[in-house]
């Protein structure tokens, strides 16, 4: 692909985006930071954690996300008792005492892993390989996923009892984590005129699985500077308490920093932001806009921070402008 035909593609790819907002914008009132999570994520193969209380619209938003992508989407409801086979499927005798492959929920293009930290980590771990290598294993066999394939998880921050947290290898799985916040007070009253009456919004769907891989691709042949290659490592490695370059923040708020695959996953977003603000090339600033996404999984505060009430995102943000 030549040049001028990357550039008529970027003009395409940004004025989808702005149009999958507006559809999403149909049904869903604000959570204008978690939309463009979620879409940043999807053109760059990512998969999504989303922690928030209940009732903030997430299973709406990843519905409606599917609809205006025309997407096939499926809903685990994760609990205590489910299964690894709930998940990926299971054999089973037919009537010509064969064994046949049942496909589970998980062969789907979007999945929704609603309380992800409500099931043991042995069905929390049948959602790894699936996660990294878009395919599973059953009886020995691998089957692979359709493409485009996401996981969009949902997490309670309140309630604990019950719970199984996820370690922090399945955390770095996730290319972000996004944090849902109660609707401001005229975003609230649009939301109950539009829930309580008789009409309902509906997502038309404006793209195809096809478009979505060709733009997955358009992301990755974005360029970028060698210095925000190199700014984008120094950001990581002050995450890490270890490194000469640390900053006092985070030698007295950090226990452990971000790993390699949060570099990989701040380039990839910052990639795909700089297309849907109608840019070609990739700067610092693109890189601080998701740094928050990125990385607040991938710290772990020590006591001292959760004491003094320090969150990852006051820390990230002081990192993001040392």
């Amino acid at each position: 692909m030549d040049n001028q035909d990357l550039v008529q593609l970027a003009k395409e790819f940004s004025t989808k985006t702005q149009q999958l907002r507006q559809e999403i914008a149909k049904v869903v009132v604000g959570q204008d930071e978690v939309v463009d999570a979620l879409i940043t994520a999807i053109f760059c193969h990512g998969h999504v954690l989303m922690v928030g209380v209940p009732g903030l619209a997430k299973t709406l938003l990843v519905k409606t996300l599917s609809q205006s992508m025309h997407l096939d989407f499926r809903r685990i409801q994760f609990t205590p008792d489910l299964m690894p086979s709930d998940i990926i499927g299971s054999e089973i005798l037919d009537d010509s005492r064969k064994f046949v492959f049942i496909k589970g929920p998980i062969f789907t293009n979007v999945v929704l892993a609603d309380e992800i930290n409500r099931t043991p980590p042995k069905t929390q771990a049948a959602l790894l390989e699936a996660m990294q290598e878009r395919q599973v294993t059953a009886a020995g066999k691998e089957y692979t996923l359709d493409e485009p394939f996401f996981v969009l998880a949902t997490q309670n921050p309140i309630e604990q009892e019950g719970t199984y947290p996820l370690p922090e290898a399945q955390l770095d799985r996730f290319m972000f984590q996004v944090n849902l916040n109660y609707p401001k007070f005229e975003e609230e009253v649009s939301i109950l005129k539009q829930t309580t009456g008789s009409q309902f919004g509906r997502a038309e769907a404006i793209l195809s699985a096809a478009d979505i891989l060709r733009y997955q691709s358009l992301v990755r042949e974005v360029p970028v500077p060698h210095n925000v290659f190199e700014m984008t490592v120094r950001l990581v490695h002050k995450t890490r308490p270890s490194e000469t370059i640390a900053p006092e923040v985070t030698k007295k708020y950090i226990s452990f920093g971000a790993g390699p695959r949060a570099g990989q996953n701040l380039i990839l977003a910052a990639k795909c932001k700089a297309l849907m603000r109608g840019k070609y090339s990739v700067d610092y600033e693109d890189v601080a806009m998701v740094a928050r996404w990125v990385l607040r999984h991938r710290i772990v505060r020590n006591f001292k921070a959760e004491a003094e009430g320090i969150t990852a995102d006051s820390i990230i943000d002081q990192l993001v402008g040392l």
